[in-house]
């Protein structure tokens, strides 16, 4: 029998009168959620000993970062000072903008006048690097100024203007912000950005398009969108009817973002008003905001940045902070806390009355109670406007995407914002073979110390020892398993399975192999070993056993004093995190934001693996070799290059990908320092280094070449594997 309505039956009990009204309230909540649960954040995540493992880890690292990196221990404005052009260098870094490009000819070039009733505005074009267009509306009053007018370099959002295949730019989107402004006594520049302009280059590498190698080649389009910027202002000085003394910046979204970087980089911007495009890391990172965002929003963090830095770098010129109060991407909370700490440097500077936060009601959207703020704070800052002066001009949408547009039909041919990822940031030339062993030592100690600084400076510097920790112990069919547990670096405790022929002692073992697996890897381990080891590897699945590589591995135990040790790295077999694909990817965009990759992590589990092998009674002067294919060989490879030099004998790498340009594996900067052949030829003057490869092997001549001219060419091997 079907349930009457609530308003057919008017006295139901009450306890399912308060079930209806819970229920109306769920499907209310559902509803209103329901475009936030289609988009691309956030996502529920699987409670699995690995995803607690990582969200730790993450929580972990955003609360050293914050404690590191807090504005708080600048007491005086002198503290500051000295630490700013530091910070300023910095962040042109991990922006891929170090060293600066060089400032080549704009060539800018107007397209095209619209008569806008009181307002003209200009469609025009200039190139921030050769062949890198900015498309761009110049705005300004109609009526011409006896004096140079205040101006406003406007950022745009994501705003998607396309009309049968024709891109319009994302500036046609926000134009009612410079008519608002060139009717209000400025003039206003409102460019394109790389992607969404009338160009169409791309932000989304990391985001859904597996552009992994931006992150070892150090890549980011915020460095794009902040060079773009620099050359506007270039522009804007050479314009007679801009002030380049009273020149501000705004934008709200990713605009928001890239007024924060110009902002920070570069003092010829008087103003600054970001509108809802910054949060704090712990927003990014352990509430999931980066899920919201494409890669323009964030610097390379090689640095390890929380936010407040960036916002310091404005101080102590006038600064507003915008933001909604219901912005599920840029979180109140998160801007609140930034706010505050970036208020207490301004306020260490003597400027406390230099800052403001504007909260206007409403989510994340374009809406006319956030525009006032940033209209009222440039009023006053760059037209020296009363505090209590008003505006009730509203900024309205008048003119048609194609009236602004700033290329008729054909693109310019020689554009390279749709390949500019691959030339934006210089990869490091090609190396040259030593002369002789003192140039190489010298040549060494270079990448070396780049390595340490720009691709591994997040690992820990202070941690003990590995805890190793014996777990249990059997013996099966002629072989022994024994397994060990370490600390990697917390709260990853890793796993060590050592097995040998039964009955050898530690002392009576030749050699020790650690087999460092990857997810196929560790899936052969456990079909080999589940059956007879099964409760020493009980919480993991069986995925098909395999007998014969078992007696595979009897028949070289019982033949050899060995012992194969098998390892797998965080984020696979036992502490592999679950989810679905989309959720899998913004976990390994999370890593950037601390410094790391989840590789340049699993290499310093591999060092701690080697290091608690030794720790293991027995086997402290074990020959031991290393083996690993694909990505792990990558990570095997590089780990071995920060061990002392005698700690290992032997790498024997399966499948190292030749370069890290097309491989999975990545790590942050390292393109801009040396690849893989390169690691390869510094590896093989300290241990001998076998490659097993079914590829072409041109990419080891110079590992081949380098070790021929010091004399230690047998310390490479080339083994060609059937294909």
């Amino acid at each position: 029998m079907p349930l009457a309505s609530s308003s057919s039956s008017p006295h139901l009990p009450s306890s399912i009168s308060h079930l209806r009204r819970a229920s109306a309230l769920l499907l209310s909540i559902f509803g209103a959620l329901a475009p936030l649960l289609a988009a691309d954040f956030p996502e529920p995540t699987p409670d699995t000993l690995g995803n607690r493992m990582l969200q730790g880890y993450l929580e972990r690292k955003v609360a050293t970062i914050e404690k590191a990196g807090s504005l708080a221990p600048f007491t005086t404005a002198e503290q500051w000072t000295t630490q700013k052009a530091e910070a300023r260098h910095q962040l042109f870094d991990m922006l891929g903008l170090h060293p600066l490009p060089e400032r080549t000819p704009l060539k800018p070039t107007i397209t095209g006048t619209l008569d806008a009733t009181d307002v003209l505005v200009e469609r025009l074009h200039f190139q921030s690097r050769p062949g890198l267009y900015v498309t761009a509306n110049f705005y300004k009053p109609k009526t011409p100024s006896k004096k140079p007018l205040p101006t406003i370099l406007y950022l745009c959002g994501h705003g998607v203007m396309k009309e049968k295949g024709i891109s319009y730019g994302n500036k046609t989107a926000y134009h009612h912000h410079g008519l608002w402004f060139a009717r209000n006594g400025y003039t206003c520049l409102t460019i394109d950005t790389l992607q969404l302009g009338e160009i169409e280059g791309e932000h989304h590498g990391t985001h859904h398009l597996n552009k992994w190698w931006w992150l070892s080649r150090g890549y980011t389009p915020a460095g794009v969108e902040a060079w773009n910027s620099i050359r506007a202002l270039d522009y804007l000085e050479s314009r007679p009817e801009v002030d380049p003394k009273r020149i501000g910046v705004t934008g709200r979204s990713g605009g928001g973002a890239y007024s924060w970087w110009i902002a920070a980089l570069d003092d010829r911007i008087a103003c600054a008003a970001p509108t809802a495009g910054i949060t704090d890391l712990r927003n990014h990172l352990v509430d999931g905001c980066i899920e919201g965002h494409c890669d323009c929003m964030f610097q390379v963090n090689t640095y390890r940045w929380d936010y407040d830095r960036l916002a310091a770098l404005v101080a102590p010129r006038p600064l507003l902070i915008c933001n909604t109060d219901d912005d599920r991407i840029f979180p109140l909370d998160g801007v609140v806390r930034l706010y505050q700490s970036t208020r207490r440097l301004y306020k260490t500077l003597g400027k406390e009355d230099q800052i403001g936060l504007h909260i206007a009601q409403g989510p994340h959207k374009d809406t006319q109670p956030l525009h006032i703020g940033a209209q009222h704070w440039f009023n006053r800052h760059l037209q020296g406007a009363d505090l209590m002066h008003t505006t009730s001009m509203p900024a309205t949408k008048e003119l048609t995407p194609a009236a602004l547009r700033v290329f008729g039909k054909d693109l310019p041919p020689d554009q390279l914002n749709t390949t500019i990822d691959h030339t934006f940031v210089p990869a490091a030339p090609a190396p040259e073979i030593p002369a002789d062993r003192p140039a190489w030592d010298k040549q060494t100690a270079s990448w070396m110390h780049a390595l340490q600084t720009q691709v591994f400076a997040a690992w820990p510097t202070d941690l003990p020892a590995p805890d190793l920790q014996k777990i249990s112990s059997m013996e099966r069919d002629g072989v022994r398993m024994t397994t060990f547990d370490f600390e990697s670096d917390a709260p990853f405790r890793l796993r060590l399975h050592l097995t040998h022929r039964a009955g050898l002692r530690p002392q009576d073992l030749d050699l020790a192999v650690l087999n460092v697996l990857d997810q196929p890897g560790w899936d052969q381990f456990c079909n080999t070993y589940h059956t007879r080891f099964g409760k020493l590897i009980e919480s993991y699945p069986l995925v098909k056993k395999d007998d014969t590589a078992f007696e595979s591995e009897q028949k070289m135990f019982a033949a050899n004093p060995w012992a194969m040790i098998y390892f797998s790295p965080r984020g696979i077999g036992p502490t592999a995190w679950e989810g679905s694909e989309k959720a899998q990817t913004h976990r390994l965009r999370r890593f950037p934001l601390i410094g790391e990759t989840l590789h340049s992590t699993q290499t310093w589990d591999i060092r701690r693996a080697l290091q608690s092998i030794r720790q293991i009674a027995g086997f402290e002067t074990t020959r031991l070799w290393a083996t690993a294919e694909r990505t792990q060989a990558a990570n095997t490879l590089l780990a071995s290059l920060f061990e002392d030099e005698g700690q290992l004998d032997r790498l024997d790498l399966h499948h190292l990908p030749p370069t890290l340009t097309t491989s999975e594996a990545q790590y942050l900067n390292i393109l801009k320092i040396l690849d893989l052949p390169t690691a390869v030829a510094l590896a093989a003057t300290r241990t001998k280094t076998i490659l097993y490869t079914t590829e072409d092997q041109t990419p080891w001549t110079y590992p081949q070449s380098t070790l021929k001219t010091l004399t230690l060419e047998k310390n490479l091997q080339l083994r060609q594997l059937p294909k």
